[in-house]
């Protein structure tokens, strides 16, 4: 005998398709697996951290001050007056707060994908723009500038890149090359001669800042080197 739409189903637990979750699909979470739009911001936890958090908000902040103290350092011309010492403090200030977000972003777990991608290239902005500036200025030969640019550059471009497969955080020698080429720029950008007495000491102070950028600049190119020799090698071991 056929079962009508009132028949009572196997083992009369009520009428085929008609009894609750009968003849449709069963009910799911549709957030069940998905990371929320919104995260944590400040606090500290294990949840997923909101891509604008404290840490990232402090990185971008730090990018905005590039094109700052560029602007007070062109002003000046050269003149050495207060404006090339604000421009200094800006680019000190900027370079010193990247302790800050990398500290906030581990001690909080804010750290994001979001935010490892950001940090590298807000230091590149800020370097760039340094020299860049100084260059203008007739400070700095543009060769130089020029070859840190091509590699500082030419590696973020390859980050953005292998972002279909993975983000690749700063290595360690690049984390040293970007603090001497932050205390060379530094140098460069403060007219420290004028504190000192002695009337020999401007030529000291340019050979000190000439050691200071060729020590900068041999890091710059090995570490490009090296980032590129790591990035084949897991390149190949990537299944």
């Amino acid at each position: 005998m056929a079962l009508s739409e009132s028949s009572p189903g196997p083992l009369g637990k009520g009428p085929v398709g008609t009894g609750p979750g009968q003849g449709r699909a069963p009910r799911t979470n549709p957030m069940k697996g998905k990371v929320p739009m919104r995260g944590r911001v400040a606090r500290a936890g294990e949840t997923p951290a909101s891509t604008g958090n404290v840490a990232n908000i402090v990185t971008v902040i730090r990018i905005l001050l590039a094109p700052l103290f560029m602007w007070l350092l062109l002003v000046d011309d050269g003149k050495d007056g207060l404006l090339r010492y604000l421009a200094a403090g800006l680019f000190v200030l900027a370079i010193v707060t990247d302790s800050v977000d990398g500290l906030l972003a581990r001690r909080q777990n804010l750290v994001t994908d979001f935010g490892k991608l950001l940090d590298p290239i807000a230091d590149k902005v800020l370097i760039g723009g340094a020299l860049v500036a100084l260059s203008i200025l007739g400070e700095l030969p543009w060769w130089v500038t020029i070859v840190i640019l091509v590699r500082e550059v030419g590696i973020t471009v390859y980050r953005f890149i292998a972002l279909r497969d993975r983000v690749i955080p700063a290595s360690w020698l690049g984390k040293v090359k970007t603090t001497f080429q932050a205390i060379a720029i530094a140098f460069a950008l403060t007219p420290i001669y004028q504190w000192l007495p002695m009337p020999w000491w401007p030529g000291f102070v340019d050979i000190l800042n000439a050691v200071l950028m060729s020590i900068a600049l041999v890091l710059t190119v090995v570490s490009g080197i090296e980032f590129l020799w790591q990035a084949r090698k897991a390149g190949r071991a990537k299944p």
